[in-house]
């Protein structure tokens, strides 16, 4: 007779065993046309698991990411059985869910189509109305291999021949189709509904480039018609910003073959890249960071001593000299500690804060390589904080301080905070970790902001926060992060001296506001789909003649923009105003000052926005007015803060 508590801590007593179904429909018939799983005791469990004792219920719908999640690994299997019968000679192989998603990888000699993915698509809508009861069932490592062997699905045998022998191996049946999975799964097929394939692409066996390739077809799966509509425009609206084509047409950066990954800064990407150095920089010597230089090639020897040989080597790009090793640097940390170890320091030294932007390498696999999001070649806004355990907390929360004011200005609000704990396998006491866990605990619930925890996920020299921004058509891009570490101070012998006159190894704080600045960049370039706020927009007003006669004028109103720091052009070409306006209101230019015969005349200026509003005319002073309000607002829609 189990007793199921429910959320609401609500009791049902029930007269024998029955299954998460089972108990949905006690409750009401809508729910359990609703349900898709259960949440037994902490436990994701299918609709027609067996409670049988005592137990804690939630009842999973579409309503819960858990519930979309059972969705998507359904859809993954939808997908799959309508392959097979498509294609009986295709093998499957994987299909986890993704983000947004779900992938699975097929063996098939003549490849799949964007013609195909038609055709397996409409076929999954056939499989979805007859609504097919998916089963579980369970077998022996041996049964399950034999099982697969005899369908034809070697790939599947070999999956099940690497999985532990005394593991319980578990099957989801559809129809005719059967499939190797942990679940759980929807209880029939109808309940996939809306979904969509996506694209085609390549992927070795198991990751491994010595591997015969496969072909992975992705897709995606929601918990309605409205919620995959909404998500196939916010694709479209991602595409229409994406980076590397809006840098084409505003001539910002290109890549070429031979410095893959690596960028090549034209002249106005370079403004934009300077403003924001400009910007961070005054922010840091603002908050009590020093900055400095390190070189970009280092011995071998001084990555091994600070353990990012072992562990980043495949990641570093090397290079010898004279009979020397060494590695171009992939980031900075060992280095800064080159810097503090020169002199003594002393307690009365600490906090010493050490800021660079700088350039490092990582041997990045050309599969990864996309635009300014993923390079070969980066600058970090770096810095470290050598401080003792008892300052951590205060450098912490100043950091954050920071970090906020810096995202503000660049116009996000909307900021996701993650803390990760400590890894099984670490370095440090657990009485060190304690107090470091629970500085970065207070530093934040002192701010009253909320975040997530993620036990297990800190580094293994220290615990960590990570900083995600969302941006305006709802993607998160992971940027800052503030990590403490015990291990890589005392490896390079860091050392201060401390008030009893004995050498203490100080704490480092390893910190980043934006992060990589290319990637910030490329992220700021598609949130603002090109169309920079006025202080970071690389040409802020373009001057343009009517006519010859203008010329001069032009140059005169330009030249005295120019004399106020403002980043003007001038378009004296011989082409109709039309065409000027509309080239110039492509390349986003915030303001469009356009000057004939009236405007000589009367010695004012007419001026159109880059979204074709007509200002009208005014004088000069009116407009550095509207500049300067505009580019003390930076990213912000107010100026209240």
């Amino acid at each position: 007779m189990p007793t199921i508590t429910l959320p609401d801590n609500s009791q049902r007593e029930y007269d024998s065993a029955l299954t998460v179904m089972q108990v949905s429909d006690s409750i009401g018939p809508g729910l359990a046309k609703a349900t898709l799983g259960g949440m037994v005791d902490d436990q994701l469990v299918d609709a027609s698991y067996l409670i049988e004792k005592d137990s804690n219920l939630r009842i999973i719908t579409d309503r819960d990411p858990e519930g979309l999640e059972i969705i998507r690994h359904s859809c993954a299997h939808l997908m799959a059985q309508a392959v097979k019968e498509l294609y009986p000679e295709a093998q499957v192989t994987i299909g986890p869910v993704i983000e947004d998603g779900f992938y699975y990888d097929y063996a098939y000699e003549p490849g799949f189509t964007p013609e195909d993915l038609v055709k397996i698509e409409k076929k999954m809508q056939e499989l979805s109305k007859a609504n097919l009861e998916v089963t579980r069932s369970v077998k022996t490592r041996d049964e399950a291999t034999a099982f697969f062997r005899d369908l034809g699905e070697e790939y599947k045998a070999q999956i099940i021949e690497s999985i532990p022998n005394n593991e319980e191996l578990s099957l989801y049946t559809q129809g005719d189709f059967t499939d190797l999975c942990r679940g759980p799964h929807v209880p029939s097929t109808g309940k996939i509904k809306s979904f969509k394939l996506m694209k085609l692409a390549g992927a070795y066996w198991r990751g491994d480039s010595n591997n015969e390739m496969l072909q992975r077809i992705y897709g995606t799966a929601w918990q309605d018609k409205k919620a995959l509509k909404a998500y196939l425009n916010r694709l479209a609206e991602a595409e229409k910003r994406d980076h590397r084509k809006l840098a084409k047409k505003q001539d910002l950066f290109h890549f070429q073959e031979e410095a893959p990954g690596m960028v090549f800064w034209h002249p106005r990407g370079w403004a934009i890249y300077k403003i924001i150095e400009r910007y961070i920089s005054a922010k840091m010597q603002m908050h009590g960071y020093q900055e400095i230089n390190t070189p970009q090639v280092v011995d071998q020897s001084l990555w091994e001593r600070s353990g990012h040989w072992d562990k980043f080597r495949d990641d570093m790009f090397t290079t010898s000299s004279e009979s020397r090793d060494y590695a171009i640097k992939p980031m900075n940390c060992p280095c800064h500690i080159q810097v503090f170890n020169q002199g003594l320091k002393s307690y009365r030294d600490l906090p010493l804060r050490l800021a660079e932007f700088g350039s490092c390498h990582r041997n990045e696999a050309s599969g990864t390589l996309h635009g300014l999001m993923r390079a070969r070649n980066f600058t970090q806004d770096d810095a470290h904080i050598f401080c003792t355990e008892e300052q951590i907390q205060t450098e912490v929360s100043m950091f954050i301080d920071m970090l906020f004011e810096v995202y503000r200005d660049f116009g996000f609000d909307d900021v996701i905070i993650k803390l990760s704990t400590r890894p099984e396998k670490r370095v440090g006491s657990d009485e060190v970790w304690d107090k470091s866990e629970e500085a970065l605990k207070l530093a934040l619930n002192n701010k009253e902001l909320d975040w997530e925890l993620q036990p297990g996920e800190g580094a293994f020299y220290g615990p960590k926060i990570e900083f995600s921004l969302k941006d305006c058509i709802g993607r998160v891009w992971q940027c800052g992060t503030i990590q403490v570490d015990f291990s890589m101070p005392e490896r390079l012998d860091a050392s201060y001296v401390n008030e009893d006159s004995t050498k203490q190894v100080p704490v480092m704080l390893h910190r980043a506001i934006v992060g990589s600045m290319e990637r910030f960049i490329g992220i700021l370039i598609e949130n603002y789909a090109g169309a920079f706020p006025v202080w970071l927009a690389p040409i802020q007003a373009v001057v343009i003649s009517i006519t010859e006669k203008q010329s001069e004028y032009a140059k005169k109103v330009a030249e005295i923009l120019q004399n106020q720091s403002f980043r003007v052009e001038v378009d004296l070409r011989n082409e109709t105003i039309g065409l000027k306006i509309r080239d110039h209101a492509m390349q986003r230019v915030p303001y469009q000052i356009i000057l004939g015969a009236r405007e000589q005349d009367e010695n004012t200026v007419a001026v159109r926005t880059r979204d074709g509003e007509d200002l009208g005319a005014m004088s000069l002073e009116k407009l550095t007015e509207r500049l300067n309000g505009d580019i003390a607002r930076l990213g912000r829609n107010n100026l209240e803060e």
